[in-house]
């Protein structure tokens, strides 16, 4: 199979359910944006080697899988096949960031994202998946997405910054305060 189609040379690509739209529709471009957010966290785990935060960015890739494929089709759509992300996936998350939290200091100023590479690059996933969050919110105002999506990317950018600050302090790399002048 070649994986080139020459149907979207035109400017046009299919949803799931076989609808064409335009490549820079606003489900294409959430959808695109999450694909990124995938890839990106796919650059983390290659500088990452704590197993324990791999664990935790693998199953945020599955997710993501999950959640751009649930955002390729209108919801009115059946989705055979489909795995929709659910209230068990924003639980999960939820108690990821509770017990990484409880090996955090607790902030009392904004800290400069960086760190370790490790940490400076989830950093750098989060504020992807925050853009992808204002898309998908924008997408909700113009059609019915359900409302798991946009939780789950609200709480996604929560885990990716405790999980980044996270990597600083297992490899005892200290956080940067801001402190306003």
């Amino acid at each position: 199979m070649k994986i080139y189609t020459k149907t979207g040379d035109k400017g046009k690509t299919a949803l799931l359910g076989g609808k064409r739209v335009p490549k820079d529709a606003l489900r294409i471009e959430a959808c695109g944006t999450i694909d990124e957010l995938n890839s990106m966290i796919g650059v983390c785990r290659s500088a990452n080697s704590v197993k324990a935060i791999d664990t935790i960015l693998a199953e945020i890739q599955v997710d993501l899988f999950s959640l751009g494929a649930d955002l390729a089709a209108p919801r009115e759509k059946m989705k055979i096949g489909v795995k929709q992300l659910d209230k068990s996936t924003q639980v999960r998350v939820e108690h990821h960031i509770d017990e990484l939290e409880t090996q955090l200091e607790e902030l009392k100023n904004f800290i400069f994202p960086g760190g370790n590479r490790c940490a400076a690059l989830i950093h750098l996933a989060r504020t992807v998946c925050r853009r992808a969050e204002r898309l998908v919110v924008h997408l909700a105002r113009e059609e019915n997405v359900g409302e798991i999506p946009l939780t789950y990317l609200n709480r996604l950018s929560d885990l990716l910054f405790v999980l980044a600050r996270w990597s600083n302090v297992l490899s005892n790399t200290p956080e940067e305060k801001w402190i306003s002048e």
